[in-house]
């Protein structure tokens, strides 16, 4: 199963090194992340996603607050929070397409960044399903000449399931 974890960590040289070894040391793969300040400018938030079953999931989050710079873990995979992904795609398109390819940015809640027919540039944020289906839509319209996506970023509803501070 697929879980949004989100790490708050101290700003130090070589923390972010450390929470990434840990998932290649025990051979855990990231899907995704990314790393941001907060509003507390010695810590940072990192937003990871991983698969993993419910015991595999538990053994990451105990092995990361093991680690001297972690200072809370939260899975929110299962609770109710918000994900979206940002994804900029690059598109080739006529100018014959230009107002339908507009049109679908709208309809999707994007924003055309450069209208230019060459390199058409929309910016998307959304589901990750989302953006998925809009990126195949969008070959209806053009050529896609390249595709860059965030991974997610999730924010829980609620209090943090599971907040440890050291």
């Amino acid at each position: 199963m697929r879980h949004i974890i989100a790490i708050r960590l101290q700003n130090e040289a070589g923390a972010l090194t450390r929470v990434a070894g840990l998932f290649s040391t025990r051979g855990y793969n990231i899907e995704s992340l990314s790393v941001a300040p907060t509003e507390d400018p010695t810590v940072s938030r990192i937003t990871l996603v991983t698969s993993g079953s419910e015991s595999v999931i538990a053994q990451i989050n105990a092995q990361l607050l093991k680690l001297v710079d972690v200072a809370s873990v939260e899975d929110m995979t299962g609770g109710e929070h918000l994900a979206r992904e940002l994804m900029l795609i690059k598109v080739h398109a006529s100018n014959a397409r230009l107002e339908a390819l507009t049109d679908l940015v709208h309809r999707a809640g994007g924003r055309v960044l450069a209208p230019n027919p060459g390199s058409f540039i929309i910016e998307l944020a959304s589901t990750e399903v989302q953006i998925s289906q809009f990126i195949a839509e969008v070959g209806a319209f053009g050529e896609v000449l390249e595709v860059v996506r965030s991974g997610a970023l999730g924010i829980a509803h609620a209090n943090p399931k599971l907040h440890a501070v050291k």
